[in-house]
Order: structure tokens, then sequence, then C-alpha cells
């Protein structure tokens, strides 16, 4: 057990954490979830000791081990990508050096073979005797390849870098463990098989992820960092998020009986229950659900923004061919080729591609920012577009006030734009009062993407572009631009890492590559499993 008595923390003025109380018990898994800037990795580094709170304890199970996911990635650039994931296991390291230092001593004594003895025990309850083979495997599990595993960390390619941070983390079946953003920078094979893990995992999790498909599949329990303090929920993330809603809405809902209120809670528990799968962490979330009273249900505190797309106009029946694009990145990697496809009324285009430059290439030469190497396309005369591209950093060149800075964007049409209207706009995004003074030269990653949803709606288009449309948004942000993509009537061409927004808003999925394209009327799920889109796929990344 871990358990967490009367945390504080203040940075001068702002108050984090007040009087937190908390415990985590064996056999689940806990999502830690709030806003950005809450202080949720904050609260994982109380908890493993990286900082101490103002006032309170963290209380661990005597001889219990914690492990850590290391964010720092140039810690161990001294030490092969092997001995990093077995330094995780420090007491085991710390056997192993000893028992070598003591091996390669020239005057071996009676004494060193008395302690060689003793560390052999240690060696062999440890796993020693299977170290190097059981990290090995680990590594291949997390997709770094046996000729990487000699190899040390600072010549390491930097995307296998946290992979083998996390396979450190993992190793040697700790008692409690620490994940902060776990799935960055893993493709959807290694993060399906880190859901796994984590799922039948007997011990402590406790994992900050903004990667809500993830926090679903693993988590039992919510923990809400919320106003200065921090509470835990039970059921994974899309649980806490509709019964807080639930919930919610029936607080403002002055007709309905108290007793009509509560069997409708009853019913959505039941409907969660009956919806586990069958691996140990949905079984002990089951049993979680079967227990939990109606007053543990709290409605959310919780602002989401209002990212609503309006169309001046609907598309027509022309509106995006691409003929036979190809295009080369500046070294001469060829990113794709020969793109040709045509869009229909009813699309919403999830786009793939095992290089993202291919795809950020292919989006920038569709909204007329880059030219391709060959081919051609063409848009609809009735389009309209609104584009959030992967970076936005040429669109806050200028260190304006945020009211001036939307008001470049205002569309030619619009007539009487005030400071009311423009308001409007940024409060949807949830900018209030004088925030919207603020100059754009002191914006965070999260508000200058909010910033740019809001010239999106200005343009009020009937095709929307994205390029990893989550990227620096928290969780309320990325479910409500989630929820608009699924309503919005008009066309999206996107590309996202977030596995539920991929699956519930795209109904065809187009992947393209160095050699061609794969075209599919089908969802992200669907395309994932499907054995012919597979082999094709090895075919044309060959």
């Amino acid at each position: 057990m871990i358990a967490v008595n009367n945390i504080t923390l203040a940075y001068g003025k702002r108050v984090l954490f007040d009087e937190v109380n908390l415990k985590f018990t064996k056999g689940n898994c806990y999502g830690v979830i709030g806003a950005n800037g809450a202080g949720k990795s904050t609260f994982l580094k109380i908890l493993s000791g990286e900082i101490d709170p103002n006032k309170g304890t963290v209380d661990i199970t005597p001889g219990e081990r914690m492990a850590v996911l290391k964010q720092n990635h140039f810690e161990f650039d001294q030490n092969t990508v092997l001995e990093t994931v077995l330094i995780g296991y420090k007491k085991l390291w710390e056997v192993m050096k000893e028992r070598e230092a003591i091996y390669a001593k020239d005057d071996f004594t009676e004494a060193d073979g008395m302690r060689a003895g003793e560390l052999e025990g240690e060696f062999g309850e440890m796993g020693g005797y299977t170290a190097d083979s059981d990290a090995g495997t680990l590594l291949g599990e997390v997709g770094v390849a046996e000729e990487f595993h000699q190899t040390l960390m600072k010549d390491l390619p930097g995307n296998l870098k946290l992979r083998v941070l996390l396979a450190q983390a993992l190793y040697g079946n700790p008692d409690i463990l620490l994940l902060d953003e776990p799935t960055n920078d893993l493709d959807v094979t290694t993060i399906s098989w880190l859901e796994n893990f984590l799922a039948d995992y007997e011990n402590i999790v406790i994992v900050v992820s903004h990667d809500r498909h993830f926090l679903d599949a693993v988590c039992t329990h919510s923990v809400d960092v919320d106003r200065q303090k921090i509470k835990i929920y039970t059921g994974n993330y899309t649980f806490w998020y509709e019964s807080s809603q639930l919930a919610a809405r029936q607080l403002s809902d002055k007709n309905k009986k108290t007793e009509e209120k509560r069997r409708d809670l009853m019913d959505f528990i039941a409907r969660f229950s009956a919806n586990a799968s069958k691996s140990k962490q949905a079984t002990s979330r089951k049993k979680a659900l079967e227990k939990l009273v109606i007053e543990d249900i709290q409605p959310s505190t919780r602002k989401y923004p209002g990212i609503i797309f309006k169309q001046d106009r609907e598309v027509g029946n022309q509106i995006l061919n691409v003929n036979g694009l190809s295009k080369r990145a500046e070294e001469g990697t060829l990113l794709f080729s020969n793109v040709t496809f045509s869009t229909s009324k009813s699309d919403k285009i999830a786009f793939l591609s095992r290089d993202h430059r291919a795809l950020t290439s292919f989006f920038d030469i569709i909204n007329g920012d880059a030219k391709a190497d060959a081919g051609a396309l063409e848009w609809g005369t009735t389009i309209t577009k609104a584009y959030l591209p992967n970076d936005n950093s040429p669109f806050f060149k200028n260190n304006l006030p945020l009211l001036d800075w939307l008001r470049q964007f205002v569309p030619a049409s619009f007539t009487d734009v005030d400071e009311d209207f423009l308001r409007g706009f940024f409060g949807k995004m949830l900018f209030s009062g004088d925030e919207v003074r603020k100059t754009t030269g002191v914006l965070s990653g999260g508000e200058k993407v909010r910033c740019m949803i809001s010239r999106m709606m200005l343009q009020n288009p009937n095709v929307v572009i994205l390029d990893e449309p989550t990227n620096h948004l928290d969780l309320e942000s990325i479910t409500a631009f989630n929820d608009s993509m699924m309503d919005f009537k008009g066309v999206v061409l996107f590309t996202t890492h977030d596995h539920q927004f991929m699956q519930t808003v795209a109904n065809r999925i187009i992947e393209i590559t160095p050699k061609g394209i794969i075209d599919r009327l089908m969802t992200y799920d669907e395309y994932l499993e499907d054995a012919r889109v597979k082999t094709l796929r090895e075919e044309l990344y060959a």
C-alpha cells in the first residue's frame, strides 16, 4: 500500500495541493487526470520522493520497491541499453556490481568467499541468473531490437530512448509503478502491448496520460486533481467523465424525482460493469463498480471548451481530387509517392504513415503551404478550409494582444467585428475576462492551440484539416475537440496519435507510403486488425 497523509504544496502564493489524503492499494491501476498545470506530474514526483511537500508524508509499506518512468533521456548516456534496464532494479544492480568486483579480485580472501556466498543467494532470489535475458525480452516487447542492446544510450536514436526507460521502469516486477506519459513516442503495437501488460499487472500502478483509450484500457480508478484537492473515483476515465456529466445534468434537472435519478445512475453503473472485459484488471474494475455506492458519483466542476464549427455552406460534389503526389524530404528520403484519391461529401479521413514527416508534408501541400515534387491536386469551388498545423509557430511571430491577434484572421465577409464578437470565440476556448489582454508571447503550448482553434472556428469552414490536433491539450479540450469532430457535418482530413479520436471520428483510412497508398472505408480498429492490410503495409514499406 502507499498512503498520502495531509500533503500540502505551495509555490509562493500559489497553492497546488491542500491537505490531500489518499490510499492506493495493490491490484489497482490509478489514472491521474486534471487540467494542464493542475499538478499531475508534480504529484507523481511527491510520491517518488523527488519533490518534498511543505507538509505531510508519503508512507509506503516497508520492503516494497517503487519504480519510476524517468523523464531525463540523457541520465544514462554512458550505459548500454541493457545496463540501463537492469539499473531500474537498484538492489539487483548493486548486488551484481559487488559480485563482479569480488570475483575480479586477485587476492580473494575467506571473507570474500563468505560474502560471495551471501551475494549469490540474494542474486538468485532476485532473478539475477536470468536478468540479461529477461531485460532483453522486455526490450524486444517495447520495440527495441536486439541489435541495439549493447549500444550506449547516447548513441541510441532519440525515439527509442523512452522505450528503454519504459523497460527500465517495468523490469523486475516493482511493487509500485509510477508512469508519467508512458505512451509518448510509442507506436500502436507497443501501446497495445503495454495496455495488456498493465491490465494484468498485480501490483500498484499510478499513471498520468492524455491518451483516453489507454486510460480506459488499464485503469480501475481515476485520480482527479482539481482545485488544490485530489480525489480517487472508482472506474476508468470514460466512466468518470460520463458519470460526472450525468450527475451534473441531474443536479440541474429539477423535475426528476430523487428515486428516478438514482435508478438512472444504477442503470449507468450496471451498463459499464457489464462491458468489462476478461483481463484481471477489468475483473477488479467490475468488482469495484459493483461495490460503488451512488453517493460516490459526484458532478464534475470541470469546464469544457465549446468547440463548434458552423459551415457557411455545404460542400459541393467536387471537394478534393489528388493525383500522383510525390514528395522527398530535404535530405532525399522519399516520404510518399503516387498518392491518388478523391474525397466524398461524408468523408472523415484519417491519414497514417510510419514517418510523420510524410503526413505533415502532405497536409502542408494540400493546404497550399508547400509544393509537391510531382503530381497535382484540385479543390472544389465551394470549399472553405481551416487548417490546424503541427507547427503553429509561424502564427505567433508577432507579440500581439490576443484580441488583435485574432482580428488578423477575420474573413472579409464579416462586418461589424467588435471586441465582444472576438471575445465570444475566445470565451468558447475558456479565455475569460482579462485573459484576452494577454500577449501571444506569454502563451503556453496548450493556450496557443486553443487560440488556433478559435481562429479555425472564425472561418466557418466546411473542410477541417488537422495535423495532431490533441498535442499540448488537456483531457477536457481533447474530449471537446473529439466530440466536435464527431458532430461536424463537413469533411475532416486529419492525423492523430490519439487512438480514441482516430477510432470515433474516422470513417475512412488512407495510409501514405513511399510506394503508394492504402485506402479503406473502415474504422481505425478494423484497419489495424485487417489481415490483408497488414500484408499490404509490409509490401509498401519494404
